[in-house]
């Protein structure tokens, strides 16, 4: 079931620099809320404080709030496990389990979370890929392993992966960048299916496709060198792209900068 983000305050830091300042966005469900702003502005630092990725780095650390349906996942009640079940996470650059098959990549969180039986392991491979588009093209062959697809192949089994433990919400950072045209606008259509069931945000650096998928879109900037990124503005992804209430944002979209 798809649920709401509330993220406030929520600054970010790796050692002494701060990465992200006060960000604070809500994240509708059922919608696909766009990232979009230059290099550097903590795009990607943002969402992976939203399944607390941040803090897996050595000597990262976040202030701030990160509700999701009113609750806090920073919260004693909440483990970093339990989150990242909850909000999946899809990265730039295809990840899949090389030498493992393509049936066990999808049944691997699965497996952790102490799905025993075949018969639902194999349910839920199947659903899982269907819903990523990839089942019709893989169903003969399951227990060949991951390496031997495309890359927007791989991608879609990532994305098969990530919401086979059913997430309510699904990040993805970029997950275009390394394809080429055909496997991107298949992972935008796959985005657009799910978003009936899924709350998604996507980092991208390519207007043209936050123009195309999401509803929402944010824009993040930062003042200089050694700044941190800030929110500037979101809204509506047709207001954000036709008549923005920043001049920066509508320097950015129209490529003046960044």
């Amino acid at each position: 079931m798809a649920k709401r983000i509330e993220a406030g305050g929520v600054t970010a830091w790796f050692g002494s620099f701060k990465a992200i300042d006060d960000i604070g966005l809500t994240i509708e469900p059922k919608q696909i809320t766009a990232l979009i702003g230059p290099s550097g502005c903590g795009k990607s630092t943002f969402i992976r404080t939203l399944n607390r990725m941040h803090e897996v780095v050595p000597g990262a650390r976040m202030e701030g709030k990160v509700l999701l349906d009113g609750e806090d996942i920073y919260g004693p009640e909440f483990s970093a496990t339990d989150v990242r079940r909850t909000i999946g996470m899809v990265f730039q650059r295809p990840n899949p389990f090389p030498t493992m098959s393509i049936r066990d990549n999808v049944a691997a969180g699965l497996r952790l979370n102490g799905v025993r039986r075949k018969a639902e392991l194999d349910d839920a491979v199947e659903r899982s890929l269907r819903l990523a588009a990839l089942w019709d093209e893989v169903s003969h062959r399951l227990g060949r392993a991951a390496a031997s697809l495309s890359g927007g192949q791989q991608q879609r089994l990532c994305i098969a992966r990530a919401i086979a433990v059913e997430p309510d919400v699904l990040l993805m950072d970029e997950p275009c960048s390394a394809l080429d045209p055909v496997s991107t606008l298949t992972i935008e259509d796959l985005m657009s299916d799910l978003k009936d069931q899924y709350t998604i945000v996507v980092v991208t650096h390519n207007m043209q496709q936050a123009a195309r998928v999401s509803d929402v879109t944010a824009f993040f900037t930062i003042a200089g060198a050694d700044e941190p990124g800030r929110l500037v503005e979101v809204g509506a992804t047709s207001k954000i792209f036709t008549k923005p209430d920043d001049e920066r944002t509508e320097a950015y979209i129209t490529g003046r900068f960044g």
